[in-house]
Order: structure tokens, then sequence, then C-alpha cells
């Protein structure tokens, strides 16, 4: 069984699918860690030093491995990885078990206000404006977030969440 985790930055996959992970037993694996594990760079010194089109075919190429050789797996995307490179498709495609983690956007100002610092897209945003940020980006990231077979209010205890998850799984 493979159940993808999808969503936007701050809404919880790493720490729901860490979680899902203990209750069930699969192994866990964030998309980025394991970019960064291959490559032997940050995700933002890959943006940085080879642009947003090369990593987003790098991740697009890791995404399909991950998913072909792993029978038993809870993959934790990027925020961006559903809406790149037909990846919604290529997720869909090998699983049904598909999450939306949904966040509303006071949830994640006060998640994410937090560790600005560590998030390269919005490091350069003044808080008062990060909820029009998360808005715009929300909007554009809907329609690819709304592929997912099931859409999960992600507001609550990640273990609360992660025993949701387990009970719709198929």
């Amino acid at each position: 069984m493979k159940i993808v985790l999808v969503g936007y930055m701050g809404s919880g996959k790493t720490t729901v699918g860490k979680e899902l992970s203990k209750y069930l037993g699969f192994r866990f694996l964030d998309l980025d860690a394991y970019i960064e594990e291959k490559t032997g760079m940050k995700i933002a010194a890959i943006f940085k030093e080879k642009g947003e089109l090369f990593f987003r075919k790098l991740e697009h190429q890791y995404l399909s491995e991950v998913l072909e050789k792993n029978s038993e797996i809870i993959l934790s995307t990027g925020g961006g990885t559903p809406c790149y490179s037909g990846n919604m498709e290529v997720i869909s495609r090998l699983t049904e078990n598909v999450f939306y983690l949904r966040v509303s956007i006071p949830e994640l100002v006060k998640r994410l206000s937090k560790e600005k610092e560590h998030r390269p897209l919005i490091a350069h945003i003044e808080e008062a404006d990060l909820p029009e940020f998360f808005g715009k980006h929300l909007f554009e990231r809907s329609p690819f977030y709304s592929l997912a077979a099931h859409t999960i209010a992600s507001d609550g205890a990640p273990q609360d969440i992660a025993l949701k998850i387990k009970s719709l799984l198929r």
C-alpha cells in the first residue's frame, strides 16, 4: 500500500506522515529530504544554483522512482509537487490513497510565521502580508490538491489526523 500526503507547506504532511508510519509500520519518506539525500544539496541551494525548472525535473524523477520502487510507503510531498510536471497524475496512477491535508489560512500564518527563516519562499515576506500570500498560493494550487482522493482538515492534532487517514485507507 502506498500513501501520499499532499498539501501546502506547513500543513503537517511530515508530522502526520510520521505518526501514520507508527500506526501502520510502513516506511515514511519525505520527498524533499530524499531529493536532498540523492543530490547532496539542500532544496534552497538547488533552486538558487540550478533554478526551479531543474528542481522540478528532479522532483518528478524522484517522485516516480520512490512510488514505483516501494510497495509499502507513506510519502510526504513538497507543497508544490502536485502542481508541476503531471505529478498528480503520476501519484493518482500509482495509488488511490492520496490525502490532501487542508489547513486554514489563519492556521498557516500561525504555524509558518514562527519558522519564516527556514522557509525560503516566505522568508522575505512581512508577517502582515502572509495571509494574502497564502491565499493567492492556495487559490493557484487548490485545483491540483483537490485531485487527491481524500481531503482532510489538518488543523487538529497530528495523531487524530493520522487515525482519520488510517480509517479511510483502501
